[in-house]
């Protein structure tokens, strides 16, 4: 079975910013792992390009729609290039293939029964691009609480879809376990399915950009409907045939949806009962994390204090970046960005702890073995092999259950333990007593293969990194990543390169 990963699809209607930087990173991790598992995977990202909020900010910018849609497309793509994302897809909402996956997707769910003519009237979010129903009551022109901008009020004929026939099977998925995580948000799910699911609007009138709705004059589809179905088209944009029922041998069901969890209510209910009207196979997963902050301060452009996800790659690379991000933050919690702290861990864990440990070892190993590995009898229950043994379980299971930070702490640890491993030994005093070299030999060598052991668990993280650590310790021989997790594997009497620095310390100099 393939294992399909998707971002959510990027709203197009700025450039990318350090949010959605923020999840592509941390699919793109998880993207990483799984391959190194081995996983076939189909990791999916791209962008929503219709609705009327699109429309209004190319006309403000004096452009069509869609020269602003090719415009933040290519911006996006870029993005992800520089930060050498995995991705497999890049979906366009405006693609043909798109369209004609959306026709026929309402087709069957019109044959299904579960689409009807309605009315609706109530305050509207362009930037959310849905009815605010709980504020439904207010007689007074309401703000969007996310958006913080005054709602409009909308009176329409729209097309529904049936929702309200899936409270049931709705409810029942949520409650299952592991469907949604992590458990604060499967809970917040639940009690908005208990209070009773409601049939939504799936079309709007007067917004010419959009798909129209196959015999529904002056219908174009809502753009959640609409954008939802890029997970299927991106699958299916193989120039094959627009068949529904490829979608299994190509990638569907989807393994993990990771999405904002201001977009969980839309792929944690909407979508499911959508796929069951289709008769479709549901996703297995679906991942709601949290927002960023800065300082403390919600980011935005009013306040000044956004920050460029292009900037921070400029000034502090790849490694510095992800690492705080995958670090420092609980996948799911809300985060918050602190320029200090982002200095204080990268120093502190990349460039002294693991850059460091590598450097001395590697040094003392060459001046006092001849440049070579030194050669003993691999002792396998050693102290340093128990801990990392340890670490890799514990790393393993973290990364397939999204807990990023725990992986990488645990990644650090064992660089931690190595260090205090090489400080307790003292091999600067050992190796002046001719009767204690092969004391010594047998510590650097232990002390080596947890680094070639962290620059293996690096690889999903930290690629880069990674690429460095390896690059100064031999082979073993093995190209599988499962294989290289072992302990003792590192070629004795090989040959070692001169230490050069892994990670260089960041000097964070003006604000950014």
């Amino acid at each position: 079975m393939l294992y399909t990963l998707t971002t959510p699809l990027y709203y197009v209607n700025d450039h990318p910013h350090l949010g959605s930087t923020y999840t592509t990173i941390a699919c793109d991790a998880l993207a990483r792992f799984q391959r190194l598992e081995g996983r076939s995977v189909v990791f999916i990202t791209g962008v929503d390009e219709h609705g009327q909020k699109i429309e209004r900010s190319a006309a403000a910018a004096s452009m069509t729609p869609q020269q602003h849609c090719a415009l933040f497309s290519e911006s996006y793509q870029k993005q992800w290039q520089r930060w050498d994302i995995s991705n497999d897809c890049f979906v366009r909402t405006s693609a043909l293939q798109h369209r004609q996956l959306v026709e026929t997707f309402f087709q069957r769910v019109e044959a299904a029964g579960d689409i009807k003519l309605g009315h609706q009237a109530g305050w509207y979010c362009i930037g959310c691009e849905e009815f605010k129903d709980e504020l439904a009551e207010a007689t007074t022109t309401p703000c969007c609480p996310l958006h913080r901008r005054p709602l409009e009020w909308r009176d329409e004929q729209n097309l529904f879809f049936c929702l309200s026939r899936y409270q049931r099977k709705i409810a029942e998925l949520v409650a299952s376990p592991g469907f949604i995580a992590p458990p604060s948000r499967q809970r917040e799910i639940s009690n908005f399915v208990a209070q009773g699911l409601r049939d939504f609007s799936i079309s709007r009138l007067n917004v010419t950009w959009g798909i129209p709705v196959p015999g529904y004059t002056g219908h174009t589809f809502y753009v959640w409907f609409d954008a939802l179905l890029g997970y299927l088209s991106a699958l299916l944009n193989d120039g094959g045939t627009v068949d529904l029922d490829r979608l299994v041998d190509v990638g569907w069901p989807a393994y993990t949806h990771v999405v904002g969890k201001d977009i969980l209510r839309f792929h944690a209910v909407h979508w499911p009962a959508m796929l069951m009207s289709a008769g479709l196979e549901l996703p297995k997963h679906v991942f709601g994390h949290g927002f960023l902050t800065r300082e403390g301060q919600k980011m935005g452009k009013s306040l000044g204090n956004v920050l460029d996800p292009g900037v921070l790659l400029d000034k502090y690379g790849r490694d510095a970046v992800r690492w705080y991000l995958l670090r420092d933050i609980q996948f799911g919690e809300d985060g918050n960005f602190q320029q200090k702290r982002f200095s204080d861990l990268v120093n502190k864990d990349l460039a002294n702890t693991i850059g460091n440990l590598l450097n001395r070892t590697l040094s003392m190993a060459r001046k006092w073995f001849d440049g070579r590995v030194p050669t003993i009898n691999i002792p396998l229950d050693h102290l340093l092999a128990q801990k990392a043994t340890d670490s890799v379980t514990v790393m393993r299971y973290s990364m397939s259950n999204l807990s990023f930070h725990i992986a990488a702490e645990t990644v650090l640890q064992l660089a931690i333990d190595a260090n205090g491993y090489l400080n307790a030994k003292a091999p600067w005093n050992l190796i002046r007593q001719p009767d204690q070299r092969q004391v010594v030999a047998q510590d650097l060598y232990a002390v080596l293969e947890a680094c070639r052991l962290v620059g293996y668990l690096l690889q999903p993280l930290l690629p880069d990194l990674s690429g460095r650590i390896l690059s100064q310790l031999p082979e073993t021989g093995y190209e599988n990543w499962l294989d290289n997790l072992s302990w003792g594997l590192l070629p004795c009497d090989a040959a070692l390169p001169e230490p050069k620095p892994v990670m260089q310390r960041l000097e964070l100099g003006e604000c950014l």
